[in-house]
């Protein structure tokens, strides 16, 4: 019998009849859940019963090169709070059709030639013995809370029996993934294989083995003498654990991601009532979750974002991959430093420049720092380490930047030092080589001009700290071709990082929209909203941490400068630049209060020797106005609102190009909350005349931050993603 989505076979083996059953969809380079699937599923388990009587066995196998991927996500994107039932059907005919195999009284036998993730792992539980090849690049699991969801194809309840509650919430609440020793050891895996081709004479030789055992034919849990590990939430050891449980993770997820909460309640009521009910109750929970806001959100962005920027989606076509082998980096400071670490761990020869042999030294120190860490935890061997550091040469000689196809200037935000180093250190560029600026501000077509070729001059900018921070934003400028927006693209990838691609402006698109939240909380400092109001909304709302202690960490007196700098830009194009009631605020506190931030020993809070940081006392005296009327979700919506504000201008002025790039910026560069999907996906995900109309609200109080041109609304529309 063949489907679109499987092939049912029967072979005759020396003990008797086997069944086949081979995941393989038509046109599909992997197998998913995906409705023709479900259909076709139904017509296997029907012809299982059928041949019941002649079977000694079934095996679970993948024509493709993983075993399974999981479920149709673009099913779940098109889905509303009114399809709650009918996905709940859908849910429950998936899991009537794997009990109906799993429950014919034969072994059944799952063999994973490759990677099975979430409803693939799903599908792989089916079998009563699992057998895996043992390749370390292949892995198991159930990342689904990374999407908003739970796994509840029986991924919670098959789990929770198996290992028990404890012990099964690291691969369920945290979407822990495994490789098959792993697997082997926690015992979800019973057997492995050297190649793919031994697994299908190691299944027939299990269902061999097994007849006349028919325990071999059942799960675990649908034994007599069944116990959980562990024991059930009515043992007083689990019910101490269980009782702080739920307020643990509430910290965790500020009560803004409901997955997590929803696969704790899962398997814990799973875990009091029998093994049917919990198949349903965790049917319910994900019928929930897959109808409502937050999982579209996070799978439009972690999952379709995510892999358009994976897949090159921002990238020049026709242009020639690309791995640059020696790359020089210019300031050995913090970023320099970082960079320096980013390329030597991925392998890339480093030329760490600084004015002296000192500083260089000191730079490349930061590499020995990171990786002893490693080193100490038994993560990497020493002589690993080794080779790592001999990748970086620290210099303050120009002269050992020669060959290099791709020099990276890391130095202060100042245009004369940018342009002087530029000029020093071009020259050294291996024949086709390119030279990047790591500016978060200052624009690329400007600094290009002391550059001999401005095609291949590009802005590659890290955030801080570079060995945490996946993001990675490349600029064009004016002139910038093609091939060098490219090869920086490659650049990135190589470090293992994600790289989205924007046009030129005034602080690009993550600097320019992260200034409207650190400079919003400012600006409601200023009208007299009390300091801890404005850092806890934040929190609240999802952001990493409050606009304020942003501000101090990136320093008060960057910010001062940067307004400087702007005034003088404006200035020189014959105009005037209006400083916004946040900057003014921030220019206050640095010349007025001389609190320049966290580095120069405090600025909105203050940092005590071996103590807790605290708000500075003084800005309840100096700014607080107990008259000054405030509304907590107005607090959030204006920080929340103002980035989106922001990234739909970048969008419309063509900095950003697309709506990937501007959800995963938001989020790996500025914090953006995850739940939201990214600063797009939040105008998105509540629809854009919702939006329109809260805008107009804030604006009509809050100022111009909040105004959508017409150019902004037409432009939303456009851009609009269909699934």
């Amino acid at each position: 019998m063949i489907t679109k989505t499987i092939r049912y076979e029967l072979t005759n083996a020396a003990f008797g009849t086997v069944a086949t059953i081979t995941f393989d969809e038509q046109g599909s380079p992997v197998n998913t859940m995906c409705l023709q699937w479900q259909d076709d599923l139904d017509a296997i388990a029907a012809q299982v019963l059928q041949d019941k009587a002649q079977l000694k066995g079934i095996v679970l196998a993948s024509a493709k090169s993983t075993f399974f991927a999981g479920a149709d996500l673009k099913g779940v994107m098109r889905s509303t709070e009114a399809d709650g039932p009918r996905v709940f059907t859908e849910i429950e005919r998936i899991k009537k059709n794997f009990r109906t195999i799993e429950t014919q009284g034969v072994p059944v036998v799952s063999c994973l030639n490759g990677a099975a993730l979430g409803g693939g792992w799903e599908v792989a539980l089916v079998g009563h013995h699992r057998i895996a090849v043992n390749n370390p690049k292949i892995q198991f699991g159930l990342p689904e809370i990374t999407l908003g969801l739970i796994p509840g194809g029986g991924g919670i309840t098959k789990m929770t029996r198996v290992l028990g509650l404890m012990a099964a919430q690291p691969y369920i609440l945290e979407s822990k993934l495994f490789g098959p020793e792993e697997a082997l050891k926690i015992g979800v895996v019973h057997e492995l294989v050297a190649t793919p081709e031994e697994l299908m004479p190691r299944a027939l030789a299990f269902i061999e083995a097994a007849q006349g055992k028919p325990e071999a034919a059942q799960h675990v849990w649908d034994r007599k003498d069944y116990k959980m590990p562990g024991g059930t939430p009515s043992n007083p050891k689990i019910a101490g654990m269980l009782s702080v449980a739920p307020a643990v993770l509430k910290q965790k997820t500020r009560g803004l991601y409901p997955a997590p909460e929803a696969a704790l309640a899962a398997m814990v009521e799973g875990a009091m009532v029998d093994f049917d009910t919990a198949m349903r109750v965790e049917s319910r929970y994900l019928a929930g979750l897959m109808t409502g806001g937050v999982a579209r959100n996070m799978i439009n962005t972690f999952f379709f974002n995510l892999n358009a920027i994976k897949g090159g989606q921002s990238r020049p076509k026709d242009v020639p991959r690309y791995q640059p082998k020696k790359v020089g980096v210019l300031g050995a400071g913090m970023m320099g430093s970082g960079i320096a670490y980013s390329q030597a761990t991925k392998g890339i020869a480093t030329v760490l420049k600084d004015v002296s042999i000192e500083a260089a030294e000191k730079g490349k120190s930061t590499t020995a720092k990171l990786t002893q860490k490693r080193v100490d935890k038994g993560q990497m061997s020493a002589e690993k380490q080794q080779g790592i550091l001999s990748l970086i040469t620290p210099t303050a000689s120009a002269a050992d930047l020669q060959g290099c196809d791709l020099i990276i200037e890391a130095v202060f935000e100042q245009r004369e030092l940018k342009a002087m180093v530029t000029k020093e250190a071009e020259p050294m560029l291996a024949e086709g080589g390119f030279f990047a600026s790591n500016t978060s501000t200052l624009p690329i077509s400007g600094l290009a001009q002391a550059s001999r070729d401005a095609k291949k001059f590009v802005g590659i900018h890290f955030f801080s700290p570079v060995d945490k921070m996946k993001l990675v934003e490349i600029i064009r400028g004016k002139d910038t071709d093609d091939e060098t927006i490219a090869r920086a693209y490659d650049y990135v990838q190589a470090l293992g990082k994600l790289p989205i691609v924007v046009n030129d402006s005034r602080g690009f698109y993550t600097s320019r929209t992260f200034g409207t939240f650190v400079m919003e909380g400012a600006a409601m400092l200023g009208e007299g909203i009390p300091a801890p109001v404005i850092e806890n909304a934040a929190m609240q709302a999802g952001m990493p941490v409050g606009p304020l202690a942003v501000l101090d960490e990136t320093a008060l007196s960057l910010s001062v400068h940067v307004l400087e700098q702007t005034r003088i830009d404006f200035q020189q194009e014959g105009k005037q630049y209006v400083a916004t009631p946040g900057e003014t605020l921030v220019e206050q506190m640095v010349k007025q209060h001389n609190r320049a931030g966290r580095a120069a020993g405090g600025g909105f809070y203050d940092y005590p020797e071996g103590g807790k940081k605290h708000l500075w006392p003084e800005l309840k005296t100096l700014f607080e106005k107990p008259g000054a009327a405030w509304d907590l979700q107005d607090v959030k919506d204006r920080l929340l609102y103002r980035q989106a504000v922001e990234t739909a201008r970048c969008l419309a002025e063509g900095v950003l190009t697309s709506v990937h790039d501007g959800n995963i910026g938001s989020i790996f560069g500025i914090g953006f909350p995850a739940w939201t999907g990214g600063a797009l996906q939040f105008i998105y995900g509540q629809g854009i005349e919702a939006f329109e109309a809260r805008c107009s609200e804030l604006a009509a109080r809050f100022g111009h931050g909040f105004v959508l041109s017409a150019a902004v609304k037409t432009t939303l529309r456009q851009h609009q993603p269909v699934y």
